[in-house]
């Protein structure tokens, strides 16, 4: 199970504004600024459509911007991936609240003028509690009542002014696009403003959420966080690096008995795999790493970090150079990703020991044309390559990739030849 990032109730309010500031910037929330910021070219289709793309644009927004507020709340420490809802109805009076302030201040500037900023300095101090109170009741009805924006106001004290702050430049940023058309063109300046928007709606958001963690007696919840990091023992993990660690300083073997006996059990975090391997690093133990790197790269897999397994694989192959992992489905894999990710040695290693070690696989043919793509593209050893491709061809004369094996293994040769002649 993949570690789960969380964050302390204790934590002081300014440290959780200063770390926010990433958290728009981060995995699904950085995806959402993005693809939302880009979504807002498209409002400028003429008619209905693109009234109704912005209309599923704030959707989108205030909808995820309501996840990111209810994932703080319960403790967790990064953004939630996109498309992740813990309470779709949030999301949906969210967006009906806002889409309808926008409405109101809008007819406000075409119907009587002198009502614009006061109706925007009222929504910006009333819609934090109304976030609040819908992210969390759910009732219209409680959240449009205004002893219960006072009651939420008295819960945070004076902090509930910061989103208040924000919400105040959020208006200005959305109105912004429209004041800068003399100087910049409308399809710069709608992603641009877009970003920052997002950016800032998500924030402010996150930091309602981050201000209801702390009190999150006040509010009848109990983060749910806490409860995950108690069942998947991730507490104990920690309590056990720290009595790890300890004991390394006097005995480095007994360290690495309390390790084993735990990774005997269920599924370890990288923290512990990490520790372990440093251990055996240091003890010399070369065929330990080599061993527990098997092991590692296999867990990794099934949980699709092929990118740290691929790191595992080529810190195992340093130690030595025919390391190869058991299944022949993670070294293609592996190897595929070497290539993708310009690694292109520690590639043509995987492919070579596929194909060595399972030489009936009918992944042969496609992992030899990996390998000599490679070989011939990026090393200039064409002669190598035809070598290897006649090879496969003649070993794989009714595998559907035959015809291509052939075909260029003889491009190849001809390549090579006309290197070769005067």
């Amino acid at each position: 199970m993949p570690r789960i990032q969380t964050i302390s109730v204790d934590t002081p309010l300014a440290e959780r504004i200063v770390a926010g500031l990433s958290y728009p910037l981060r995995g699904g929330g950085l995806a959402a600024c993005v693809v939302l910021a880009l979504g807002q070219c498209l409002v400028m289709i003429p008619a209905y459509v693109g009234i109704f793309v912005g209309f599923a644009l704030w959707t989108a927004t205030w909808r995820y911007a309501a996840t990111c507020m209810l994932h703080t709340a319960n403790g967790f420490a990064d953004p939630p991936d996109v498309g992740i809802e813990e309470d779709p109805a949030a999301g949906h009076w969210l967006t009906i609240v806002h889409m309808a302030v926008v409405i109101v201040c809008a007819a406000s500037t075409a119907l009587y003028p002198a009502m614009f900023w006061p109706l925007v300095l009222f929504f910006a101090l009333t819609l934090p509690a109304i976030d609040m109170s819908l992210a969390f009741d759910g009732n219209p009805l409680v959240a449009f009542n205004p002893l219960n924006w006072q009651a939420v106001i008295g819960r945070l004290g004076v902090g509930y002014f910061i989103p208040v702050i924000i919400n105040l430049l959020i208006g200005g940023l959305v109105l912004l696009p429209s004041r800068t058309l003399s100087w910049m063109p409308m399809w710069a300046s709608l992603p641009l403003f877009a970003f920052a928007y997002t950016y800032l709606i998500i924030f402010n958001l996150h930091l309602m959420g981050a201000m209801i963690h702390q009190r999150h007696e006040q509010f009848d919840l109990k983060p749910e966080a806490e409860t995950l990091v108690r069942e998947s023992g991730q507490d104990e993990d920690e309590r056990l690096l720290v009595q790890v660690r300890d004991m390394a300083i006097v005995d480095r073997r007994a360290a690495i008995g309390m390790l084993v006996e735990r990774m005997q059990g269920r599924s370890a975090p990288a923290s512990l795999h990490q520790a372990y391997r440093e251990l055996l690093r240091k003890e010399g133990l070369t065929a330990g790493l080599l061993e527990h790197g098997h092991i590692w790269i296999a867990a990794l897999m099934t949980q699709a970090e092929t990118r740290r397994a691929l790191s595992l694989t080529q810190e195992c192959v340093a130690i030595d150079p025919d390391f190869l992992p058991d299944d022949p489905g993670t070294v293609a894999a592996l190897a595929e990703r070497a290539c993708s990710s310009g690694m292109t040695q520690l590639s043509l290693k995987l492919c070579r020991g596929f194909l060595r070690r399972w030489p009936r696989s009918p992944d042969c043919p496609r992992i030899g044309l990996l390998a000599a793509n490679q070989l011939a593209e990026r090393l200039g050893l064409h002669a190598e390559a035809a070598v290897l491709l006649g090879k496969l061809a003649a070993a794989w004369q009714e595998h559907p990739l035959h015809p291509t094996l052939a075909a260029l293994a003889s491009q190849m040769q001809r390549t090579t030849n006309t290197a070769r002649s005067p």
